[in-house]
């Protein structure tokens, strides 16, 4: 391929390569065919399909960035949706769009820059053309009548919510009055996908959804529709939601019905992605949750540590800095998939499976975060998945366990978990202090190398400590001998030699199984850090730390984003778990 340039998703032609074009175009392609299920045959982006600029001009001089047609024969008077992917403000990419329709056949457009979208629809009236703002655009074979018009087993698996998300962010924050702040708009925002989520879970195949838009339907029913829902799920999520949360105080009936339009055809709880994760990341960026040392761990990683782990249904699992959820989330559904064949081989009916599903989110699965909102976050999508919500609490990890809330102690206590997954808060302006704290900690103290003995000398107590080190000893303490865990870690770790006597620690308490080196953009574009997974077996009980053994590795070139965070086809994160139990399988690595 030329530098500069890339592979068109519809045509299949090398196209100049650019942010509309890049961030746009390409997104929104894909969309259509994923998505709507539009046939690539009916879809024209190169070349491009044109449109007179006036009424009177003989020729088509106006290039339309995508146009759906009818049929693949794709003549002008089969043309149906038109697409301008400009990078204009709202108010002019609406203008150009409605020109476009004008002079066309086209009954519906959206406008899509890869920040912002819009969906009109065409009408003629006493000879006059008019415009309608609608809630979304029908999926391939549907009528525009149907949008809205969604069974619980209509829904389709999403593949692009991070796009979904952040225009969603911008249309609020352009039209929310009185709500401007990212965290105000988030917890709206996320207040709504419980609504969507609680709605999918609890609506029979063959019913009409709740959470829905319909293209003629009244806004204001449709926000009270929503609010009904919201009070449903505040009423049994008690514990989780303050009664103080609305969603009628802050969004207006059109700001719901352009979250529930965008939403409605999905299903989140199949989503390959934590859609409350992505929807949170794309409202907090680095620049409000980076100086704590927050940063979301992609989906892939997230599900290739959980596919290493190989966690058992009799596994306790704990995340100490759990954040919105995503590793309990996704090694949730990895158990509840093992439930499923396991007791359906022995016959057991369905009713009872997911009683027992339930059971193990609430006596096996915990969580701990000191930032009440994410913890809030991760309690309530537990609840809403599996009702796990009584095993998630608001607490900082480092601090002595004793100090921590009752209802805290009786359900977490030091060396009694199988399995320890998380990607603790690092950075250098993060310390932590306290001798009541640091005390609890080997790594806490300062240690030095004796060149001669060839042996590290602990010494006194450091003032304060990067997160980071503390984490790693905690984990080790939450395990029982034999557990395992995986930990995302700063490079620094590895290869800094004042560090060596927290190597020491790692290798006398464990047996390190394997290390994944992952690329800078993994965490982009939150945070350039780069960072490697170490997953260790912590020594059996009376075990003596083996001396010489195999350690699985693995360099990863790819992470299925760019440095922007664009999702692009290349990613080996993905490979690499299949690749390891291979290996643990042939070497007879047991857990």
């Amino acid at each position: 391929m030329k530098e500069g340039y890339l592979i068109d998703y519809i045509s299949g032609q090398e196209v100049p390569d650019g942010p509309e074009e890049r961030e746009a175009t390409q997104v929104f392609s894909k969309i259509l065919v994923e998505d709507y299920s539009y046939p690539k045959d009916i879809i024209t982006t190169r070349p491009q399909y044109c449109v007179k600029a006036r009424p009177s001009d003989m020729k088509k001089e106006y290039p339309v960035d995508i146009a759906v047609f009818k049929t693949s024969a794709k003549h002008d008077d089969e043309v149906y949706i038109i697409v301008e992917c400009k990078k204009k403000n709202r108010k002019d990419g609406r203008t150009q769009l409605e020109d476009y329709m004008r002079f066309s056949r086209a009954e519906l457009g959206v406008w899509f820059n890869g920040e912002e979208r819009l969906n009109l629809r065409k009408y003629e009236k006493d000879g006059k053309v008019f415009f309608d703002e609608i809630p979304d655009i029908p999926r391939y074979g549907q009528r525009v009548e149907d949008i809205g018009l969604y069974k619980r087993r209509d829904l389709i698996k999403p593949t692009n919510l991070k796009s979904t998300f952040k225009t969603m962010r911008n249309y609020l924050a352009g039209n929310v009055v009185g709500a401007t702040r990212d965290e105000v708009l988030a917890q709206q925002l996320i207040n709504i996908i419980f609504c969507k989520i609680y709605d999918e879970r609890f609506t029979k195949p063959e019913d009409m959804v709740t959470f829905r838009a319909g293209i003629n339907e009244d806004k204001n029913a449709v926000k009270d529709r929503i609010v009904t829902l919201f009070n449903k799920v505040k009423n049994k999520y008690q514990d989780v939601l303050d009664k103080s949360d609305e969603i009628s105080k802050e969004l207006d009936a059109d700001s719901i019905v352009y979250i529930v339009g965008s939403l409605q055809k999905y299903c989140l709880k199949d989503a390959d992605r934590d859609a409350v994760g992505d929807a949170f990341e794309v409202f907090i960026d680095h620049a409000l949750k980076g100086g704590q040392g927050q940063f979301f761990t992609p989906r892939n990683i997230v599900k290739m540590i959980v596919d290493m782990l190989d966690i058992k249904i009799s596994d306790k699992i704990i995340d100490p800095c759990c954040g919105s959820g995503g590793f309990l989330v996704e090694a949730l559904r990895n158990v509840w998939r093992k439930m499923d064949i396991e007791y359906a081989s022995l016959n057991w009916p369905e009713s009872e499976i997911e009683v027992e599903k339930q059971k193990i989110a609430i006596e096996k699965f915990r969580g701990i975060d000191k930032d009440y909102f994410l913890s809030k976050v991760c309690k309530a999508q537990m609840a809403i998945l599996g009702d796990g919500r009584a095993g998630v609490f608001c607490e900082n990890s480092l601090e002595k366990p004793s100090a921590w809330q009752s209802k805290t102690q009786e359900k977490i206590q030091l060396g009694t978990f199988d399995v320890v997954m998380t990607n603790p808060p690092y950075g250098s302006k993060i310390k932590v202090v306290g001798n009541n704290i640091l005390s609890q900690f080997e790594l806490a103290y300062k240690w030095k190398y004796d060149s001669k003995k060839r042996e590290w000398k602990k010494g006194k107590l450091k003032e304060s400590d990067a997160p980071q080190y503390l984490f790693v000893e905690r984990c080790m303490q939450l395990l029982q001998p034999g557990g395992r865990m995986a930990l995302v870690l700063p490079d620094g770790i590895y290869g800094n030699d004042q560090l060596g006597y927290l190597r020491k620690y790692i290798s006398e308490n464990s047996r390190i199984l394997a290390i994944i080196d992952v690329p800078k953009e993994t965490f982009m574009p939150h945070t350039s850090t780069k960072t490697t997974i170490i997953l260790v077996q912590k020594h059996k009980k009376n075990g003596k730390p083996e001396n010489d053994y195999k350690i699985f590795m693995a360099v990863c070139d790819t992470c299925g984003h760019d440095r922007r965070g664009n999702i692009c086809g290349e990613d080996d994160i993905s490979l690499v778990a299949e690749n390891y139990n291979e290996w643990r399988a042939k070497n007879g690595i047991e857990y």
